[in-house]
């Protein structure tokens, strides 16, 4: 469906521009069309076709968004590789792919692959046809790749568009081309009939640059490019009264933050909440009561069932008892490319898939998240989950961001260790202060043992915190805490 929809944008659309590239480079909607037909003619020329694998490494640009819509135009199925990956990464991507065609910023450069007039054959409609393979990050093992095809990609249309075009304006594509969003939602986003700025690598004043320059009436992004935005030296330099919109996603964030964005921002705001695997999942609407995006992550989208079981026995638990998120939707993968064993783990009967968070939902209908399943740990007997201790934390006036891991401990078993980017300007932050502020919201065994003062948390390939890397600093680095 992608290519059917390059093709109506193309047409409703023509000479109005569609994506400016990192170099200032530009694509009407009319010249995607084209440059797409004639790449994926090349495609065919080097063998590829229906059910090939392509994979894409490359930084957002031009590139990517031709490379991936010519390949969904001859039916051929793209594997995207984050180009932040390290080589080791990016070599268990491909290998767990096993791509017919690599595109790298070394290897089958795009120009060289268009045929000057050629186009490829129109395909059939088929809602099983499989267009993309969203990996996972890397950084928790080795790579899991969910597999989308024409009927998830539809169906996630759906939900973001109520299949109307037209209605955009100028936005940025804040996160890898490779990442879920970019991938799942650029159907709509092209029957938007905006124009999509791309960010080879995201950076708080680039990103405010864009904003005020292209008068962004919505802008959207994750819990640590918020944050970051608003620590920004110059983010009062900038006009950002042209924003009426932020929607967060792609992790938890604490009410303190969900406040500062809505404020400083002066915009309405809305949480969204999914994983890579769910497609589509929660969230909060613009005119929803405050608290709820402060409190929660919102309700299902329709056509999205939400259902709250017994991490170890699947057994469905009832409204206000805690458990691991599971989620189904007309939007959730197929499965897990190349790898059925994590398939079959992946999904319940019913075939909900396995968020890997822990919540609750309460009496009004709404989903409060806890924790990672993954990341809880026992403190003398005593479950604690990092998330609930972070958000009381982060309420400290003088912390900007905070993060907490858990070490082995001979006499508690585990403890916590919190990490912490203090304000500029603020007062210097230790431990003994950070847990009598803490002690009204969270339980005493609840609170960090330890506490390790940063200039900037350490972030993945997909500018989410990076825990594992906290966690091995803990480990080895315990001389550092205060």
């Amino acid at each position: 469906m992608l290519g059917t929809v390059v093709a109506e944008a193309a047409e409703r659309f023509g000479d109005a521009t569609a994506f400016v590239d990192p170099d200032g480079g530009s694509l009407t909607y009319r010249q995607l069309h084209v440059i797409t037909d004639e790449v994926a003619a090349g495609l065919l020329d080097q063998r590829m076709g229906e059910a090939s694998v392509l994979a894409i490494s490359l930084p957002p640009s031009l590139d990517y968004v031709v490379a991936y819509v010519a390949a969904a135009k001859i039916g051929a199925i793209t594997a995207g590789v984050n180009h932040k990956l390290t080589a080791t990464e990016r070599d268990a991507v491909l290998e767990r792919a096993q791509p017919a065609l690599v595109i790298d910023s070394d290897h089958n450069p795009v120009a060289d692959l268009a045929v000057p007039g050629g186009a490829p054959r129109p395909l059939p409609p088929d809602p099983d046809r499989v267009v993309a393979i969203v990996f996972t990050s890397g950084t928790t093992g080795a790579p899991k790749g969910a597999v989308f095809a024409n009927r998830q990609l539809s169906f996630i249309t759906e939900v973001d568009t109520g299949g109307r075009w037209g209605g955009g304006g100028h936005t940025m594509a804040s996160t890898s081309l490779a990442h879920l969003g970019p991938t799942t939602k650029l159907p709509g986003n092209l029957m938007r009939g905006g124009t999509i700025h791309l960010m080879e690598r995201w950076r708080a004043t680039t990103a405010l640059e864009l904003i005020d320059r292209h008068r962004m009436a919505g802008i959207g992004g994750i819990p640590t490019q918020f944050a970051l935005m608003l620590a920004n030296p110059a983010f009062a330099s900038f006009d950002l009264t042209c924003v009426q919109a932020v929607v967060i996603g792609g992790g938890p964030a604490s009410p303190v933050l969900v406040r500062q964005i809505r404020e400083r921002f002066g915009a309405a705001l809305a949480m969204r909440y999914s994983c890579t695997e769910a497609g589509v999942g929660l969230g909060t609407a613009f005119t929803d009561p405050p608290e709820d995006a402060e409190e929660s992550v919102g309700r299902p989208h329709p056509g999205v069932t939400l259902t709250i079981v017994d991490p170890d026995s699947d057994v469905v638990r009832p409204d206000g008892q805690e458990g691991e998120v599971c989620l189904r939707s007309p939007a959730v993968m197929r499965g897990y490319w190349n790898d059925p064993k994590a398939t079959a783990a992946a999904f319940l009967a019913d075939g909900s898939v396995r968020t890997g968070d822990l919540g609750v939902i309460d009496d009004r209908g709404r989903l409060h998240l806890v924790g990672r399943r993954t990341e809880r740990y026992v403190r003398g007997g005593y479950n604690v989950h990092p998330q609930e201790v972070e958000t009381a934390l982060a309420a400290h006036p003088d912390v900007s961001q905070v993060a907490v891991v858990s070490i082995p401990d001979l006499t508690m078993g585990e403890i916590g260790v919190a990490y912490v980017v203090p304000k500029d300007g603020g007062n210097v932050v230790d431990l003994a202060v950070l847990r009598a502020f803490a002690t009204d919201m969270v339980a005493g065994y609840k609170l960090p043992d330890r506490l390790v003062l940063l200039d900037s948390l350490p972030l993945t390939a997909m500018d989410k915190v990076d825990k594992r890397e906290l966690a091995r600093r803990a480990a080895g680095q315990l001389d550092t805490s205060v």
